[in-house]
């Protein structure tokens, strides 16, 4: 079914999509096809990471990022470069590829009226990090969202672009997970849809085989396809979270596609199943 206009849909992409800058072509054409989506009435967020852009500052700098078990540890001097990198050159650049599309682009962050709210986040034991609780430092856990500032740039025709980064109270900025964001800003928006533009072109029933996409999905078949090995590794959290998602009944479905060329977007929301993988409860 085709989605009507006025809908709201929330685009996650990660900061890896930016590494050519606002004039690399899967960019090009997701912008193109933001500002078409507009064009006809509808409503698009995008929330961003920026993640490889962080890395290679950080070694720049001198600094030799420290990951466990895939999460980044945050002390001061990583979330500076967090807040150069991602709330900075990321955000800048996707701005500029949206605005070079005819799109109206305004860029935030967290302490942007505490678009995103967040709180530290405390030591915890995490799945590959071994038995002790990790300190990941200046990282937090979603507390809130702006939805009425969100809300308000929307109604006067502008596309929201979000920067993984929240704030507490006092104003202390925080990294906080790009997934993590989206999927909290989809359900606080009541989204139609939310889309997670990743490095494969969908659900590979064979990682190393692109035209193993699996073109829809219900809950049920998902889990039966974590369960049975035919989706695996990194694939199965995006999933997990996918499906949390549309149990709360806010989001009607969730997309994850990728390698996107023109016109790819707009199709993958027009006719579920036939660009990426097209989850529903």
């Amino acid at each position: 079914m085709a989605v009507s206009a006025g809908e709201l849909t929330v685009i996650k992409i990660g900061g890896e999509l930016l590494r050519e800058g606002p004039t690399g072509a899967e960019i090009r054409a997701i912008a193109a096809d933001a500002a078409s989506l507009a064009r006809r009435g509808d409503r698009v967020v995008f929330i961003h990471g920026g993640g490889p852009q962080a890395t290679e500052l950080q070694r720049a700098l001198g600094q030799e990022p420290v990951v466990v078990a895939g999460r980044r540890i945050t002390d001061e001097a990583a979330l500076e470069v967090m807040k150069m990198a991602v709330a900075g050159k990321v955000n800048v650049d996707l701005c500029a590829a949206l605005l070079a599309a005819g799109a109206s682009p305004v860029g935030l962050h967290g302490a942007s009226a505490r678009a995103i709210a967040a709180t530290l986040r405390p030591p915890r034991v995490v799945s590959g990090g071994g038995p002790d609780p990790i300190d990941f430092g200046r990282v937090g856990d979603v507390a809130g969202f702006n939805a009425e500032l969100v809300g308000t740039l929307l109604g006067a025709g502008h596309i929201p672009v979000l920067a993984c980064l929240g704030a507490d109270e006092a104003g202390n900025v925080l990294n906080i997970n790009a997934d993590v964001v989206a999927n909290y800003a989809a359900e606080e928006l009541a989204a139609a849809h939310l889309v997670s533009v990743t490095g494969a072109p969908g659900v590979l029933r064979d990682v190393a085989d692109p035209t193993s996409r699996i073109p829809a999905l219900n809950a049920a078949e998902a889990r039966a396809a974590m369960a049975d090995g035919s989706v695996k590794a990194g694939m199965i959290p995006k999933l997990d979270e996918s499906l949390r998602l549309l149990e709360t009944g806010r989001v009607a479905r969730v997309f994850i596609v990728g390698g996107l060329g023109p016109g790819d977007l707009v199709r993958a929301l027009d006719e579920p199943g036939s660009v990426g993988t097209a989850l529903r409860a």
